[in-house]
């Protein structure tokens, strides 16, 4: 009797579904892997899920870099959270990996490329990805992608590689001096930030922290100052970059979705 082959399970996304197939199809050749695909964020979300409660969760996911851009979710900016509770919301790609990561980190993600572009590529390793290859890579190219994630190995074109080591060693010094200003806030403030980052207006975050408008409006003029900004959007970005991330609104949303 012959050594059972030992299966690796990917899950290809990409919003266009010729693509997505096509590549689904030819790895599917190869006798070690077991291959599904899905056409948008959501949809690899429900995938991954089906998966796990099946205990028979993928090894791999080959998102394509510009998932959900097409359909208006992206653009060059950090990861947003991913839907929860089965909204179809449109995900962008690096959203999703930084989604996955977080919640099934024994799942790797590569991206999938049309072109190289160091700042999305250095959002997706910051997100949790393993590896950006290009579309037009030889198949062979990236099943070597493949496995060499699975053995903790990091992929990444040389082309790219001053252009994601300069962005990553950016984001490090932005974050180092971000981190600092926040901890120049007092801890109301720093609620009142993650009010703010959470998308929380004056009138929401009086009623959330019981404190009078006109008293949030202040601590909220004293955050921007500190900040050394000038609107709430450069405030919540520079949260962002310094690790503050917004305040639970589970209950609120839950009231939400009774109310549909």
């Amino acid at each position: 009797m012959g050594v059972p082959v030992v299966r690796i399970r990917v899950l290809v996304v990409d919003d266009h579904r010729i693509f997505a197939e096509s590549l689904a199809a030819a790895l599917a050749v190869e006798p070690d892997v077991e291959v599904a695909a899905a056409g948008s964020g959501p949809a690899a979300l429900r995938c991954l899920e089906r998966a796990a409660a099946e205990g028979r969760g993928y090894d791999v996911m080959l998102v394509d870099a510009e998932l959900g851009i097409r359909s208006g979710a992206g653009g060059r900016r950090a990861p947003v959270p991913v839907p929860r509770g089965g909204e179809d919301a449109p995900v962008d790609g690096i959203s999703l990996v930084a989604g996955v990561r977080s919640g099934g980190p024994s799942v790797h993600t590569v991206v999938l490329a049309e072109k190289d572009d160091p700042v999305r590529a250095a959002l997706a390793l910051q997100a949790g990805a393993s590896g950006w290859v290009a579309k037009d890579c030889s198949l062979q190219r990236l099943l070597t992608v493949v496995r060499g994630v699975l053995r903790g190995e990091t992929h990444l074109p040389p082309a790219l590689l001053t252009g994601v080591l300069r962005e990553l060693t950016a984001a490090r010094k932005h974050r180092t001096e971000s981190e600092r200003l926040v901890e120049s806030l007092t801890p109301r403030e720093r609620e009142v930030l993650r009010c703010m980052v959470a998308g929380l207006g004056r009138k929401a975050v009086a009623e959330r922290l019981y404190l009078s408008p006109h008293t949030v409006r202040t601590h909220m003029q004293n955050v921007l100052g500190k900040l050394g900004v000038h609107s709430t959007l450069a405030a919540v970005a520079l949260a962002r970059r310094a690790g503050v991330g917004p305040v639970d609104l589970e209950p609120a949303g839950a009231l939400v979705r009774l109310e549909r």
